[in-house]
């Protein structure tokens, strides 16, 4: 059991620093070097479709919507990014993603799919229920022992 112990920390501490390291040098390499890893996560997090309020983004994130402007602004700057007044209520900023935002999007998402996609090829039916049973124990320690809300950021 000790040994098992050993083995999967290390295992769970390589494996998130690798997929840091990966998306940073990705978004390094590519088309989108302009971004940093959070803004991309911000990106993500804004979405393809309609427009969110920076309130809602800001929740989901787990920041505040101060520091969340002065992402948006750069974002805005960079060209990823629409900011409005919202038609009903005026104090209400609704963030909306432009082309270069949602091709973004769509290729930090091929990263993912791609991720997922190697992480299974190979594995029997029973290895991938496996699998996906100790990610969604170990998902849900964190959670609720950390305070983590569904998107996977601290309240």
């Amino acid at each position: 059991m000790n040994r098992s112990f050993a083995v999967l920390n290390e295992l769970l501490v390589d494996l998130f620093n690798d997929i840091l390291i990966i998306e940073q040098n990705a978004l390094a390499e590519g088309k989108f070097n302009d971004l940093s890893i959070t803004e991309i996560h911000t990106i993500e997090e804004i979405g393809m479709y309609g427009s969110r309020t920076m309130s809602e983004i800001a929740m989901d994130l787990g920041i505040t919507v101060g520091t969340l402007t002065i992402a948006m602004n750069n974002l805005v700057k960079k060209g990823y990014v629409n900011r409005q007044r919202s038609d009903r209520d005026r104090r209400v900023v609704e963030i909306s993603l432009t082309r270069k935002g949602k091709l973004a999007f769509r290729v930090h998402e091929k990263f993912h799919t791609d991720m997922i996609k190697n992480t299974i090829d190979g594995l029997t039916e029973e290895e991938g229920v496996v699998l996906n049973s100790a990610l969604e124990k170990l998902n849900k320690f964190f959670k609720s022992n950390y305070n983590i809300k569904r998107t996977g950021k601290k309240e």
